[in-house]
């Protein structure tokens, strides 16, 4: 089975929360999170910083990681079964711009409505739902 891992990150911009898309430069050309593969002897959240940093640019210090929380979707692709855990993750700087490799040839940050348009699969826009409401919850006064 295919193991891959990486983040699902936000920002806060005019009061609006805000989700990254990276745009593959690959197969259907699909939008998704910073994510790869699973190296041999590699943890799931060592993968998901390492594929923030290669995919997007963006290091553990430039985010808010919500360790404890990770979602995992199991898909089908090409017949066979893959899983992916994800964290969610806050840019602290909402102004610092990703910085694009090779795998991808766009970006966007979107609403969450957007977002979830963008995606496509439902597993992802659920996934979207539940961190997004997450982040409703944190922000909720005692």
């Amino acid at each position: 089975m295919k193991k891959a891992a990486g983040f699902v990150i936000f920002r806060r911009l005019c009061g609006e929360i805000q989700y990254l898309l990276l745009k593959a430069s690959y197969g259907s050309f699909h939008w998704s999170s910073p994510k790869g593969h699973v190296d041999p002897g590699e943890d799931d959240y060592t993968t998901a910083l390492r594929e923030t940093k290669e995919e997007a640019g963006y290091d553990e210090k430039d985010l808010i990681i919500y360790k404890d929380t990770p979602l995992t979707l199991n898909y089908v692709v090409q017949g066979k079964p893959k899983i992916v855990i994800y964290w969610l993750a806050e840019l602290r700087n909402p102004c610092q711009e990703p910085i694009l490799s090779e795998e991808h040839t766009d970006l966007k940050w979107l609403p969450k409505d957007a977002a979830k348009a963008c995606v496509g699969f439902k597993d992802n826009q659920d996934m979207i739902d539940r961190f997004h409401q997450m982040i409703l919850d944190q922000n909720k006064p005692v």
